[in-house]
Order: C-alpha cells, then sequence, then structure tokens
C-alpha cells in the first residue's frame, strides 16, 4: 500500500509564494516519475508539472517560469514551489506518483487558493 501525503497548501496573496509537498511512504517501490496536478473549480483535473526521475521536467505553459518542480528521491518527496501567485492558479492541488511497474497514486489534494 502507497500513501502520499501532501501539505503545504493554504491561502497565498497574488504575487506571493507557496511550496507544497508530497511524501511517498508504504509499499517499497520504484518511482519513475512524480508530479502535481490541478483542478480548478467546475474544471477537468489539469497538468501542472511532472519530473522524471531523470531529472526530465514538464509543465504547463500556464505556470512556465513561476513554478519549479523538484524532488528529492531519498526521502521520496516532491515539491512544488510556486511563485508570482495569481487567483487563476485557485484550484485543489493533486501529487502523483507513477511507480517503474503499476498505476500511478494520487495524493487526497491540497487547496490552495490566491486571494488579497
Amino acid at each position: 500500500q502507497v500513501q502520499l501525503v501532501e501539505s503545504g497548501g493554504g491561502l497565498g496573496q497574488p504575487g506571493g509564494s507557496l511550496r507544497l509537498s508530497c511524501a511517498a511512504s508504504g509499499s517499497t517501490f520504484s518511482i519513475s516519475a512524480m508530479g502535481w496536478y490541478r483542478q480548478l473549480p467546475g474544471k477537468q483535473r489539469e497538468l501542472v508539472a511532472t519530473m522524471t526521475s531523470g531529472g526530465n521536467t514538464n509543465y504547463a505553459d500556464s505556470v512556465k517560469g513561476r513554478f519549479t518542480i523538484s524532488r528529492d528521491n531519498a526521502k521520496r518527496t516532491v515539491y512544488l514551489q510556486m511563485n508570482s501567485l495569481t487567483p487563476g492558479d485557485t484550484a485543489v492541488y493533486f501529487c502523483n506518483v507513477q511507480p517503474v511497474f503499476g498505476r500511478a497514486y494520487w495524493g487526497q489534494g491540497t487547496q490552495v487558493t490566491v486571494s488579497s
């Protein structure tokens, strides 16, 4: 069984920053990709950023230059540094972990609200 524990969401100011963390625990497995997705109100879940075990990254156009994904493989943790926040970033953010074998796992989601 795999557990993903997310933290770091909350209220952010426009132009401000927040940092999300997601730690994977439970069964021992090799992780391929780790990433973040978000679901805006009334919208489908969308990719924010992903990072492979080799360090290759992929970002949504809407967050390029503002968000940075990183990971600590030893801690099995992925981070999302979010800078220059806008109200359009308000969403529930979900951590995603893709093992080398088997299905992907999702975190429970953490609310990010950007408002003055």
